[in-house]
Protein backbone atom coordinates (compact mmCIF):
# COMPACT_ATOMS: atom_id res chain seq x y z
CA UNK A 1 0.00 0.00 0.00
CA UNK A 2 2.83 2.38 0.88
CA UNK A 3 4.47 1.63 -2.48
CA UNK A 4 1.26 2.53 -4.35
CA UNK A 5 0.98 5.83 -2.41
CA UNK A 6 4.56 6.77 -3.40
CA UNK A 7 3.74 6.06 -7.04
CA UNK A 8 0.70 8.36 -6.88
CA UNK A 9 2.71 11.15 -5.30
CA UNK A 10 5.43 10.80 -7.93
CA UNK A 11 2.83 10.73 -10.69
CA UNK A 12 1.18 13.88 -9.33
CA UNK A 13 4.55 15.61 -9.06
CA UNK A 14 5.41 14.61 -12.62
CA UNK A 15 2.05 15.82 -13.96
CA UNK A 16 2.39 19.08 -11.99
CA UNK A 17 5.91 19.69 -13.25
CA UNK A 18 4.89 18.90 -16.81
CA UNK A 19 1.89 21.23 -16.60
CA UNK A 20 3.98 24.07 -15.21
CA UNK A 21 6.62 23.47 -17.84
CA UNK A 22 4.25 23.54 -20.80
CA UNK A 23 1.82 26.14 -19.51
CA UNK A 24 4.61 28.55 -18.73
CA UNK A 25 4.79 31.18 -21.44
CA UNK A 26 8.46 30.70 -22.16
CA UNK A 27 9.50 27.39 -20.66
CA UNK A 28 12.26 26.76 -23.20
CA UNK A 29 14.16 29.74 -21.83
CA UNK A 30 14.89 27.55 -18.79
CA UNK A 31 17.02 25.35 -21.04
CA UNK A 32 18.48 28.19 -23.11
CA UNK A 33 19.04 31.11 -20.73
CA UNK A 34 20.81 34.27 -21.78
CA UNK A 35 22.88 35.91 -19.07
CA UNK A 36 24.25 39.49 -19.21
CA UNK A 37 21.28 40.55 -21.34
CA UNK A 38 21.60 44.24 -20.43
CA UNK A 39 25.27 44.35 -21.40
CA UNK A 40 24.69 42.41 -24.62
CA UNK A 41 21.74 44.62 -25.55
CA UNK A 42 23.64 47.84 -24.80
CA UNK A 43 26.75 46.94 -26.78
CA UNK A 44 24.78 45.36 -29.63
CA UNK A 45 22.89 48.61 -30.11
CA UNK A 46 26.11 50.64 -29.90
CA UNK A 47 27.90 48.53 -32.52
CA UNK A 48 24.85 47.55 -34.59
CA UNK A 49 25.17 43.78 -34.13
CA UNK A 50 22.42 41.22 -33.64
CA UNK A 51 22.32 40.56 -29.87
CA UNK A 52 21.30 36.95 -30.48
CA UNK A 53 24.55 36.44 -32.39
CA UNK A 54 26.55 37.85 -29.47
CA UNK A 55 24.67 35.63 -26.99
CA UNK A 56 25.18 32.57 -29.21
CA UNK A 57 28.91 33.15 -29.43
CA UNK A 58 29.18 33.61 -25.67
CA UNK A 59 27.15 30.42 -25.13
CA UNK A 60 29.49 28.40 -27.34
CA UNK A 61 32.68 30.02 -26.11
CA UNK A 62 32.17 29.97 -22.31
CA UNK A 63 28.53 29.18 -21.54
CA UNK A 64 28.35 32.63 -19.87
CA UNK A 65 31.09 31.86 -17.33
CA UNK A 66 33.54 34.68 -16.66
CA UNK A 67 37.27 34.42 -16.08
CA UNK A 68 37.82 31.65 -18.61
CA UNK A 69 41.11 31.29 -20.44
CA UNK A 70 41.45 28.74 -23.22
CA UNK A 71 44.44 26.47 -23.82
CA UNK A 72 45.38 28.80 -26.68
CA UNK A 73 45.16 31.85 -24.38
CA UNK A 74 41.77 33.30 -25.39
CA UNK A 75 40.26 35.31 -22.54
CA UNK A 76 36.91 36.27 -21.06
CA UNK A 77 33.31 35.54 -21.91
CA UNK A 78 33.81 35.96 -25.64
CA UNK A 79 37.22 34.24 -25.66
CA UNK A 80 39.20 36.95 -27.41
CA UNK A 81 42.75 36.05 -28.36
CA UNK A 82 45.24 38.42 -26.66
CA UNK A 83 46.65 39.76 -29.94
CA UNK A 84 43.16 40.37 -31.30
CA UNK A 85 42.12 41.98 -28.02
CA UNK A 86 45.14 44.32 -27.99
CA UNK A 87 44.51 45.29 -31.63
CA UNK A 88 40.80 45.80 -30.97
CA UNK A 89 41.45 47.86 -27.82
CA UNK A 90 43.68 50.16 -29.83
CA UNK A 91 41.23 50.49 -32.75
CA UNK A 92 38.05 50.72 -30.64
CA UNK A 93 39.66 53.34 -28.39
CA UNK A 94 38.10 51.96 -25.23
CA UNK A 95 39.35 54.05 -22.34
CA UNK A 96 41.30 52.37 -19.58
CA UNK A 97 40.45 48.73 -20.28
CA UNK A 98 43.19 46.29 -19.34
CA UNK A 99 43.69 42.70 -20.43
CA UNK A 100 42.89 41.61 -16.87
CA UNK A 101 39.57 43.46 -17.02
CA UNK A 102 38.79 41.76 -20.33
CA UNK A 103 39.30 38.42 -18.66
CA UNK A 104 37.13 39.04 -15.59
CA UNK A 105 34.79 41.95 -16.38
CA UNK A 106 31.79 40.80 -18.46
CA UNK A 107 30.79 44.23 -19.77
CA UNK A 108 34.28 45.11 -21.03
CA UNK A 109 34.69 41.73 -22.72
CA UNK A 110 31.24 41.86 -24.29
CA UNK A 111 31.87 45.39 -25.53
CA UNK A 112 35.17 44.53 -27.16
CA UNK A 113 33.86 41.25 -28.58
CA UNK A 114 30.81 43.02 -30.00
CA UNK A 115 32.99 45.75 -31.47
CA UNK A 116 35.10 43.03 -33.12
CA UNK A 117 31.98 41.32 -34.50
CA UNK A 118 30.96 44.70 -35.92
CA UNK A 119 34.25 45.01 -37.81
CA UNK A 120 33.85 41.45 -39.09
CA UNK A 121 30.29 42.26 -40.14
CA UNK A 122 31.52 45.18 -42.23
CA UNK A 123 34.31 43.10 -43.74
CA UNK A 124 32.02 40.20 -44.65
CA UNK A 125 29.05 42.37 -45.64
CA UNK A 126 26.79 41.18 -42.83
CA UNK A 127 26.91 37.50 -43.84
CA UNK A 128 26.35 35.88 -40.46
CA UNK A 129 27.93 32.51 -41.26
CA UNK A 130 31.11 34.11 -42.62
CA UNK A 131 31.25 36.42 -39.59
CA UNK A 132 31.03 33.43 -37.22
CA UNK A 133 33.71 31.55 -39.15
CA UNK A 134 35.98 34.61 -39.10
CA UNK A 135 35.45 35.04 -35.36
CA UNK A 136 36.80 31.52 -34.88
CA UNK A 137 39.41 31.06 -37.61
CA UNK A 138 40.37 34.66 -38.19
CA UNK A 139 39.26 37.04 -40.94
CA UNK A 140 42.37 36.46 -43.06
CA UNK A 141 41.75 32.71 -43.36
CA UNK A 142 38.06 33.13 -44.10
CA UNK A 143 38.78 35.81 -46.72
CA UNK A 144 41.29 33.45 -48.34
CA UNK A 145 38.70 30.64 -48.46
CA UNK A 146 36.21 32.99 -50.07
CA UNK A 147 38.73 34.43 -52.55
CA UNK A 148 39.98 31.00 -53.60
CA UNK A 149 36.46 29.56 -53.91
CA UNK A 150 37.07 26.95 -51.22
CA UNK A 151 33.93 28.12 -49.39
CA UNK A 152 31.24 30.61 -50.41
CA UNK A 153 30.40 31.83 -46.90
CA UNK A 154 26.80 30.56 -46.80
CA UNK A 155 24.86 28.32 -44.42
CA UNK A 156 24.19 25.84 -47.21
CA UNK A 157 27.89 25.12 -47.66
CA UNK A 158 29.12 24.99 -44.06
CA UNK A 159 30.33 21.45 -44.81
CA UNK A 160 32.90 22.99 -47.19
CA UNK A 161 34.70 24.93 -44.44
CA UNK A 162 38.19 23.39 -44.59
CA UNK A 163 38.91 23.51 -40.83
CA UNK A 164 36.93 20.96 -38.84
CA UNK A 165 37.11 23.05 -35.68
CA UNK A 166 35.71 26.11 -37.46
CA UNK A 167 33.06 24.07 -39.26
CA UNK A 168 31.87 22.61 -35.94
CA UNK A 169 32.05 26.03 -34.26
CA UNK A 170 29.87 27.62 -36.95
CA UNK A 171 27.34 24.80 -36.65
CA UNK A 172 27.15 25.19 -32.87
CA UNK A 173 26.81 28.99 -32.94
CA UNK A 174 24.12 28.71 -35.63
CA UNK A 175 22.30 26.10 -33.53
CA UNK A 176 22.17 28.40 -30.50
CA UNK A 177 21.29 31.38 -32.68
CA UNK A 178 18.31 29.46 -34.07
CA UNK A 179 17.26 28.35 -30.58
CA UNK A 180 17.48 31.86 -29.14
CA UNK A 181 15.60 33.50 -32.02
CA UNK A 182 12.86 30.84 -31.81
CA UNK A 183 12.49 31.06 -28.02
CA UNK A 184 12.79 34.79 -27.36
CA UNK A 185 10.41 37.20 -29.09
CA UNK A 186 12.78 40.08 -28.54
CA UNK A 187 16.10 40.68 -26.86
Amino acid sequence: MKWLRKKRVLLLLFIGFTAILFLSTNWMSWFYPIHYKDEIRKHSITYDIDPFLVASIIRVETNFKTGRESKKGAIGLMQLMPDTAKWALEKAKLPDVSMEELKHEPSANIELGTWYLSTLSRQFEGKRTAIIAAYNAGPGKVQKWLDEGIWDGTDATIKDIPFGETRHYVQRVNYYYDQYTDIYNEF
